[in-house]
């Protein structure tokens, strides 16, 4: 048995029956080194014991709570270590969420029955996390489809960033057939006519298309953020941080903050605050360094660094097109990582080509020779062609990764930009652990991915992308014991929190969820439809549902 010492009064609830997973002690431990516990006791929020059924059950008082776990397995609360969920919960009743649904013609039934409920002026929308490639038809709907299931609300759905799809509503609405030279977005037109097909590509055409859509009311936001959290607690999400991100000016988080003051967060947020207009980054972030203190708030929400926008000249979005990050945006990171090592704040940035990373951590070397950088934990998202030399000043620096499952829809896309048996080491994994690097694991939803983690790890595992155009190499690909470490303990590396969180060894915080299936024996190709039955943040009940 595994117990606290600090344990001197009976456990409030005592966890039987269970297999019991208490994850890895470190990055550095052997895969399967976690032994197996049938028991768990809580007490104050935090995990006490650890054991077998009988000697667990003898710490038990008269009013000790018991549950039966039913033999399923147990696992620590998982955490996201890259999403976007703050700008995504201010909207996210209102939109459709696709991830998982394998036929297109599933998407338009659903299309179908929200604008049967909707109000004649509301929006039928599914903005991210879903792609073509994950409907047996593999394709996105056609204008004419989705007239015909809404031919009277306006509806806009977005695969990615690589498509979207206005029906004849939405398209009169946003003006789109008045449409000419559009920076960063085109526009389809009918070679015949010339009239627009309502499918548009860019981010200049998205945005157009999304600020036509109205803003949810300050109530509206609070009702749907606590909605979203509701259904990231069903998937055995207990946290997640927050990478900021396009538009994230600070009262986008007033919904969140307004949830956190009335105790209704349900998942532990670590935040980090981005740039929001292009030229003025030095400005916006100086704001929050004047303004705001890292891990500043509580165990539920804390402000924790500056990311993943930091300079819009250092950003190479996903690596698909030319890019140079140019001597300007250079010297502006080289001030802005100046500012933010001297504030002891974390930096979290964008980065997917190893050329864009070779020139941010030329800018970190430089400012670690002046202000060490190794007790900040700064990182990169994605990093999904990092070099072995990068990897290695990477480690020198103290730094961390997370990686994102962006690539599960988008490999064969990806391996014809960067050419044949690229992708075979995107991102490589093997090189990383074995430099030692620490690395988190999430998904870079809602836009650019699907919210569920059981996909990313389906993803680490499996190293496959949906479209079955590539496969990572065996060295690349992660056991499952080690995909659940960087979702768990991994990612809590990067906001100081590994000794609390990610793990269920006695004095941790009691966060984690009891699985719809076994994660370790299940066939990999049902790993992704693995829910929570039963997820606890802090000792509470924070989502229970039915054994089926």
């Amino acid at each position: 048995m595994e117990h606290s010492q600090s344990a001197s009064t009976a456990p409030e609830t005592v966890y039987v029956n269970g297999r019991i997973w208490p994850g890895l002690p470190d990055q550095g431990a052997p895969a399967g080194a976690a032994p197996e516990y049938r028991a768990l006791a809580v007490a104050r929020g935090r995990v006490v014991a650890l054991g077998g059924v009988r000697e667990l059950l003898d710490l038990a008082g008269p009013d000790t709570e018991v549950v039966d776990l039913g033999h399923r397995t147990v696992i620590p609360g998982l955490i996201d270590g890259h999403m976007h969920a703050v700008r995504a919960g201010s909207t996210w009743s209102g939109e459709l969420h696709w991830q998982g649904m394998p036929r297109l013609s599933y998407a338009l039934d659903s299309i179908r029955e929200a604008a049967r409920g909707a109000a004649a002026d509301s929006w039928v929308r599914a903005i991210g996390g879903w792609h073509p490639c994950q409907f047996e038809e593999n394709r996105p709907p056609t204008q004419a489809e989705l007239d015909e299931v809404a031919p009277d609300r306006p509806v806009y759905v977005q695969a990615l960033y690589d498509v979207a799809v206005l029906n004849s509503r939405a398209a009169q609405i946003v003006g789109l057939e008045e449409w000419a030279g559009l920076p960063g977005g085109t526009v389809e037109r009918d070679p015949d006519t010339g009239r627009a097909t309502g499918v548009v590509r860019g981010l200049g055409a998205f945005t157009r298309c999304m600020s036509a859509i109205p803003e949810p009311s300050p109530a509206e936001q609070r009702a749907s953020t606590r909605a979203m959290l509701a259904d990231l607690n069903a998937a055995g999400l207990t946290g997640v941080v927050d990478a900021g991100g396009f538009g994230m000016a600070p009262e986008r988080y007033d919904a969140l903050f307004d949830l956190w003051r009335a105790g209704e967060l349900t998942v532990r947020m670590r935040l980090y605050a981005s740039a929001v207009d292009a030229g003025q980054e030095l400005d916006q972030l100086d704001g929050w360094l004047r303004h705001a203190r890292s891990r500043f708030g509580d165990d539920l929400l804390r402000v924790l660094g500056v990311g993943e926008i930091i300079h819009y000249g250092c950003h190479d979005f996903e690596g698909l097109t030319p890019f140079e990050l140019g001597d300007h945006s250079y010297k502006e990171l080289l001030a802005i990582t100046r500012r933010v090592a001297a504030r002891g704040w974390p930096m979290h940035i964008h980065a997917v080509l190893d050329s864009t990373i070779d020139r941010i951590l030329d800018a970190w070397e430089t400012v670690h020779r002046e202000t060490p950088l190794d007790a900040l934990r700064f990182s990169l998202a994605h990093a999904d062609t990092i070099s072995g030399r990068n990897v290695r000043r990477l480690k020198a620096l103290g730094a961390g990764v997370i990686v994102d499952d962006h690539q599960v829809f988008k490999g064969g896309t990806s391996e014809l930009k960067w050419g044949p048996g690229s992708m075979e080491s995107v991102p490589p994994l093997g090189d990383l652990l074995e430099t030692g690097v620490p690395l988190g694991a999430g998904t870079d939803a809602t836009r650019a991915s699907s919210y569920s983690p059981w996909l990313s790890l389906w993803w680490l595992v499996e190293g496959r992308s949906l479209d079955g155009a590539v496969q990572r190499a065996p060295q690349h690909r992660l056991s499952r014991e080690r995909a659940l470490h960087l979702y768990t303990r991994g990612s809590a590396w990067f906001s100081y929190e590994e000794a609390d969180r990610g793990h269920l060894h006695p004095g941790a915080v009691a966060d984690f969820a009891v699985l719809s299936d076994d994660f370790f024996g299940v066939p990999a190709a049902a790993i992704p439809s693995i829910t929570s039955q039963l997820t606890v943040v802090g000792g509470r009940t924070v989502h229970e549902s039915t054994p089926s």
